[in-house]
């Protein structure tokens, strides 16, 4: 007999933005799918089950013509299905194979990451998540979208308010204000560059999106950029700073890393995994479907929370720990299936091949400026806000 979903009401929405693994644990202690009243959302917290659903895209659809993200930001292959959203993939992937990211990308985002460490390198002081992650992100993303004469300081701002819009269920107008500003500021950088784009053919993501068959019209052009934005810039500037803080804090594993570097690949999966830069993720049912014994009905729409799956104690032990050395499993950081995140392979390289390998050589005996004052938040999206760090100048 099937089971009804069970509903968790006395968690405030501050525990899940502080610290949302014990309320993840308790949810998948409780059972396959927890309503969290706090996120007006049903809550699928266990690996198996995660992984489950991501192999039945027909049940458990992507499509929701009425999601905020579609309103912050225009129709979009994140809330598309099947051919639909292939078609959109396919235009942005060129850009992101590991080929092109070896060929074209590296040497960019080197030279990037030797820029910005060297405005800070004689100090011995800075705040990493100002001073380090966020222009890193920021300028590599613009070069690989092709974006020319836009300050890091603008895409970190576009991003910031695209996904604050997107998660704005409490209607705030000010947000509202701020994602509609940042919509139509990427707009006007996308047209700005797309005649350079059309007449110079390049392995940037606008090139090609114009290069695209059948040809992305305007407004998926727009809307997929502000996807890129969204969420390609805040999931490797956090998880620069989450490898970073992991290693600052085991220094044991940092001093056998530094002693093979061939493990820097490995401590880079394990960071993602530990603090998950995107932590949930929408899917709606069409049809009544049972997960894991409890009925939910169609129509209903569940939480993917894959930062908790990435916690769940079934299949990773001590899970709270950072442990590069933990027995070798895959994670679903960057999801699964189909909508598998197509920036994975710019993530990887530049946060484990160039930025944090560079970061530590560059900056000696790099060190926690008082490990108190680190702050870590956020559920749907997670990672350090605010790591002050001191190193010998």
């Amino acid at each position: 007999m099937s089971e009804a979903v069970k509903v968790v009401d006395d968690v405030a929405f501050e525990d899940l933005l502080a610290n949302p693994y014990p309320v993840f644990k308790r949810v998948r202690d409780l059972g396959p799918v927890v309503k969290v009243e706090a996120a007006n959302i049903m809550m699928v917290t266990r690996f198996d089950d995660i992984m489950a659903i991501e192999r039945d895209p027909e049940t458990f659809s992507s499509t929701n013509p009425q999601s905020l993200l579609n309103t912050v930001i225009g129709p979009n292959l994140m809330r598309k299905d099947g051919d639909d959203h292939a078609r959109e993939r396919a235009a942005m992937d060129p850009s992101l194979r590991p080929g092109v990211v070896k060929r074209c990308w590296a040497d960019p985002m080197r030279a990037i990451c030797d820029d910005v460490i060297s405005q800070i390198e004689h100090r011995g002081e800075a705040e990493l998540f100002e001073e380090l992650a966020a222009p890193i992100a920021a300028r590599a993303l613009a070069d690989i979208l092709g974006f020319d004469g836009v300050d890091w300081r603008t895409m970190a701002l576009w991003s910031q308010s695209l996904i604050d819009g997107s998660g704005n269920y409490s209607h705030n107008p000010e947000i509202a204000r701020k994602a509609k500003e940042a919509a139509s500021g990427v707009e006007s950088a996308v047209d700005r560059m797309l005649p350079h784009h059309r007449d110079n053919p390049n392995p940037s993501m606008l090139s090609s999106m114009l290069q695209a068959d059948p040809p992305q019209t305007v407004e998926q052009i727009y809307a997929n950029i502000k996807v890129a934005i969204g969420g390609g810039l805040n999931e490797t500037r956090d998880s620069i700073l989450t490898l970073i803080l992991g290693l600052l804090q085991n220094p044991d594993q940092l001093t056998r890393i530094r002693a093979e570097p061939s493990l820097w690949g490995q401590a880079f999966e394990e960071a993602v995994r530990w603090i998950s830069p995107i932590g949930m993720y929408p899917r709606r049912l069409t049809r009544d479907v049972e997960i894991s014994g409890t009925l939910v009905r169609k129509g209903e729409q569940v939480g993917l929370c894959v930062g908790a799956a990435n916690h769940d104690d079934s299949r990773f032990s001590d899970p709270e720990k950072f442990d590069v050395f933990r027995e070798k499993k895959s994670h679903l950081a960057f999801g699964a299936g189909s909508h598998f995140c197509a920036g994975t392979w710019v993530s990887r390289a530049l946060v484990s091949q160039i930025a944090v390998p560079t970061v530590f050589e560059r900056l000696r005996n790099l060190r926690l400026k008082d490990p108190d004052r680190v702050r870590i938040r956020g559920w749907v999206f997670r990672g350090p806000t605010h790591m002050p760090v001191i190193w010998d100048a």
